[in-house]
Formats: C-alpha cells, sequence, structure tokens
C-alpha cells in the first residue's frame, strides 16, 4: 500500500521525467497535510490554489489583517479544497501558529514581513513556502537561513523560474549542452511600467483593515488607501523596489543556469529620474553590475520608454563566443553564432489539465504551471528532508545581492559582502545598514544571531 512518502517520491521520479507528470494526489489511505496560509491576497491564493491542485491537503488556516481579504480567502479556499470545509482565521499570524498543528505554511505577505512569519512557523514545526525577496534587509536573510538549519525545517523560495518548463528545457537544450560556447556576459532587465506614481490623499483606515498589524516593524507611513493592492511596492519602507520585486528573479536564474554563488562586488546607481510626480519612492531607473570571476551579470530597469526588445521586457540574456540565449517567463530562444541551429522554446500552459485556473481572478496562466512544478519539488523535499530547488539559502543570496545592489545606490559605491563575517568589507556605514530599523515592539531575527 503506497504510504505519502513513497508517493511524494514517485512523484518527484514523475516530474523528472516529463516536468509536468508527477505526484497525484488522493491516495485513499493517505493523511492530508494541514496547511495555513499567511497573507491571503493575490499571489497567496494563487500560490495555495497551485498546492491544492498537487497534493493532499487541508487548508486549516488564514491569516490576513484585512478582514475582507481574509473572509474572502475562506470562501474561495472553502470552494476549492476537497472537503469543502471554512478554514480557521486569523488576525495575528502568532495566534495562529500557537496551535501548532500545521505540516506547511505559506508566508505571502508584503517583504516587510516575511522574516518573523517564517522564522516563528518553522520554530512551530512547520515547512515554509516563502515568497521572494525572502527579506526586507540582509540581516533578516541570514536569520532566516539560520531558523531553517537549526529546526531542520524544509523551506521553499517562490523563485519559480527553476521550476518554469521552457526555461527547464533551455537551460538542457542549451547552456549545460555548450551549445552557448565561452559566456562573457549576462545580462538581466525589466522594462514594465509598474511603479505607482500616485497621490492620493490621506485618510483613515476602515474598521475591517488593522493597519497597525499590517505595517508591523516597518514605519508607520501616514494612511493613504489600502496599500496592499500593489500600493505598497512602491515604497521602500515595505518593499525594496524594482530590483527586489523582478531582479531577484532573474538574478536567481541566471545564478541558477550558470551555477553562480554570491557575487563578488556589486555597484548601482539611479534613482528618480522621469517619474517625479507622486508619492513613489523606488527608483524609476536603475543599473547595477554583480561582478563574478569570469563575467558580470548586468541588470537594468526602467518605469517608462519602451524595451529595448519588446518580445523580452522582462528578460534573461546569456552572451556566449557561440551565441545568445535569450529567456523569459513566456519564452526563450537560442540565436547562434554563424551556421547553427536557432532554439526556440514556448512557455507551457495547462489550461486543459487545470480548466479551474481559467477562471481564477488574476491568475498569472503563464506562471501556474511553474508553480505547480515548484510545489511538487517542496513536497518532494519534505518527503525525504532534502533541500529544494529554491532553498532558503540560495532565495538569501539572490535576495541579499538585490538588496546590497540598492545599498551601493543609496551610497554611491560598490560594496562587498562577506556572508561568512556577516559585514560589508572595509565599510562600517554599510555594514549597519545591513539592518533595517524595526519599530517596537518588534524586535529584529538578527538579534538570535549575536
Amino acid at each position: 500500500m503506497t504510504n505519502r512518502r513513497d508517493a511524494l517520491k514517485f512523484g518527484a521520479a514523475g516530474l523528472t521525467a516529463s516536468m509536468l507528470g508527477g505526484y497525484t494526489r488522493g491516495a485513499a489511505d493517505e493523511k492530508p497535510f494541514r496547511v495555513g496560509l499567511i497573507g491571503c491576497g493575490w499571489y497567496g491564493k494563487s500560490d495555495l490554489f497551485r498546492l491544492i491542485q498537487v497534493a493532499p491537503v487541508e487548508v486549516v488556516s488564514l491569516c490576513d489583517p484585512d478582514k475582507k481579504q481574509l473572509a474572502h480567502a475562506a470562501e474561495m479556499v472553502a470552494s476549492r479544497q476537497k472537503s469543502g470545509k471554512t478554514p480557521r482565521t486569523y488576525g495575528d499570524y502568532r495566534e495562529m501558529l500557537k496551535e501548532k498543528d500545521l505540516d506547511i505554511v505559506l508566508v505571502a505577505t508584503p517583504d516587510h514581513w516575511h522574516a518573523l512569519p517564517m522564522i516563528a512557523a518553522v520554530e512551530a514545526g512547520a515547512d515554509v513556502y516563502v515568497q521572494k525577496p525572502i527579506s526586507h534587509d540582509v540581516l533578516e536573510g541570514e536569520a532566516m537561513v539560520a531558523a531553517a538549519r537549526k529546526h531542520n525545517r524544509v523551506v521553499q523560495v517562490g523563485t519559480q523560474r527553476k521550476s518554469t518548463p521552457h526555461l527547464i528545457e533551455a537551460k538542457k537544450q542549451v547552456v549545460d549542452a555548450g551549445l552557448l560556447g565561452k559566456i562573457g556576459h549576462v545580462e538581466v532587465c525589466c522594462y514594465y511600467h509598474m511603479r505607482a506614481n500616485d497621490n492620493p490623499p490621506v485618510t483613515t483606515p476602515p474598521d475591517f483593515f488593522d493597519y497597525e498589524m499590517w505595517t508591523g516593524p516597518a514605519p508607520l507611513r501616514p494612511y493613504d488607501g489600502i496599500p496592499h493592492v500593489r500600493w505598497w511596492r512602491t515604497f521602500m519602507e515595505y518593499g525594496s523596489g524594482i530590483t527586489g520585486d523582478m531582479c531577484v528573479h532573474m538574478l536567481d536564474t541566471a545564478r541558477w543556469m550558470l551555477g553562480l554563488g554570491w557575487p563578488e562586488k556589486i555597484t548601482s546607481s539611479g534613482g528618480i529620474l522621469v517619474q517625479k510626480d507622486g508619492k513613489s519612492n523606488i527608483s524609476d531607473t536603475q543599473g547595477a553590475t554583480f561582478e563574478y570571476p569570469e563575467y558580470d551579470v548586468v541588470w537594468q530597469h526602467r518605469t517608462w520608454g519602451t524595451s529595448p526588445d519588446p518580445e523580452y521586457p522582462w528578460a534573461l540574456m546569456i552572451y556566449g563566443e557561440k551565441g545568445t540565449l535569450k529567456a523569459s517567463t513566456m519564452r526563450a530562444d537560442f540565436i547562434p553564432q554563424g551556421e547553427g541551429k536557432p532554439l526556440h522554446f514556448d512557455c507551457v500552459f495547462e489550461r486543459e489539465k487545470y480548466p479551474e485556473d481559467v477562471n481564477e481572478p488574476e491568475i498569472e496562466l503563464n506562471a501556474a504551471p511553474a508553480t505547480r512544478l515548484h510545489m511538487r519539488n517542496f513536497l518532494a523535499s519534505i518527503a525525504d528532508r532534502s533541500r529544494p530547488i529554491a532553498d532558503i539559502e540560495q532565495g538569501h543570496i539572490s535576495t541579499a545581492s538585490c538588496l546590497l545592489a540598492n545599498l551601493s545606490m543609496q551610497l554611491d559605491r560598490p560594496v562587498v559582502y562577506d556572508p561568512s563575517k556577516r559585514i560589508v568589507v572595509g565599510d562600517d556605514e554599510a555594514t549597519k545598514l545591513l539592518r533595517g530599523p524595526y519599530r517596537a515592539p518588534w524586535q529584529h531575527p538578527a538579534d538570535s544571531l549575536l
């Protein structure tokens, strides 16, 4: 008779063989995973519904400081999960985790709320799927890695490009096959017009929204509307700019494809050069150079103007002596130098296999198969207690590199980070900025590293 461990391993094997096959839920003797979600907005629900699609789960707890959003999520979960049960709801993740009855916790909050819930969840005995960027400052990330290791928990980061079917194939057929030859340069970019630039008036938070709890350890900005409908991303108090939001994905993809670790030096410049109206304080233009021994990975974003390549507005380009690989969430192309054969890779959609995707509000249909594969990998790692493909340490390297780029731009000088000593080499001012301020009574998790 199949047990959960064997079923998950079978699923991982099937996944390796076909990329899209594998673990099927619902073996009669399987005990469902007990799951909780912290952060019930757009992507939190999307991650949760992809997990429901690939594993036997019982969503027992939901947490969000917005009571309307929380109630809506509970209703949707009840309609999607097999048992039809409505989850318990909480406004404070600490109350939810006190129960210590969850196998898996998903953390899909704004960036400033990733570290504390993830650490509390592993302390409560759960394995965790946490969204990117993993942290809001570098030492939060160090504390998250330390907590995962201390409590021997599996922590998968939502950098699901590593589980994107057409990118897996591009890596295999182009990079691993050596079609690029000697690589000399890598570029990552984003030219989406995704920077909010409004001037809403200051007002009073509605009764259904706990703004104090939503803000948590971050600075308390004057309330000027519901922040969690993307508005929060336009402020460095809560997010990490376009670099922390979008570069982290493509830098992580480059690191995975090319086997790169920590960059040796990071240099960044930019600022608010065009979109000067509005309250937004994140850069509208930024470049960064992540230096590696054999070549640089260079980032560029603009939230205005046009993309140099309309087919690759958010992308990764790997330049080799024998050709170039362009890769995005939607496609990939190998362009040979000379008489080689071009290769094209299309995004995989699974509308027929998962018809419920089509009517799900705000779903990214192109990302759904990748998230399902990412969840399968997470589950397989839970089964054998191994490191998942987007392990928290790898997520930390990609996240911290982007945060350090922001730090370099802020200080107008290069930074060299030493992860063993947790310092910026030869720069006391920068080292102090590796840890952001926490609003009382919240305590920074880096205290546990001392």
